[in-house]
């Protein structure tokens, strides 16, 4: 998870874009993995629902966008989910799933790098081919000796 998010944090040119909590519907569920008892007990989980579709702070375009970035995550009612539950407790969980789903949100939205075409130098080609040239003569040499008769 820490690489995910350091690669989100490295993008310079990612548009700000901060949602309203009045349009998050939070849930909680019980956690899985470490806790003791205390993970039978608590719902430390968390998962927040932002309806997207019905969301006045992004544009048609940037929603259409973040559908095609992020299909898996969206519900067919428009509802983008993002869950949590790498801490023990229920505020971290929470305050930890607004912050990704900000930076989701905004990495969707960040423009596109163009990628600049590159030429394979023509050292690369001739050390390709001189290889196989070499590679071709040692499994010649392995071979029985035809006989001319």
């Amino acid at each position: 998870m820490e690489r995910f998010e350091n690669k989100i944090k490295k993008e310079v040119n990612m548009p700000k874009i901060s949602i309203p909590k009045a349009e998050l519907k939070f849930e909680t569920m019980r956690s899985s993995g470490p806790g003791g008892q205390y993970v039978n007990k608590a719902s430390t989980k968390v998962r927040v629902r932002w309806n997207m579709e019905g969301s006045s702070v992004v544009t048609d375009e940037e929603k259409a966008k973040i559908r095609q970035v992020y299909a898996n995550r969206i519900t067919q009612d428009g509802e983008f989910l993002v869950e949590c539950q790498v801490f023990r407790s229920q505020t971290k969980n929470k305050a930890r799933v607004i912050e990704r789903l900000h930076q989701l949100v905004a990495k969707a939205l960040a423009p596109e790098k163009k990628r600049i075409p590159t030429k394979t130098p023509k050292w690369a080609k001739r050390k390709r081919i001189e290889e196989k040239r070499e590679h071709g003569e040692k499994k010649k040499s392995r071979q029985k000796p035809k006989l001319n008769f």
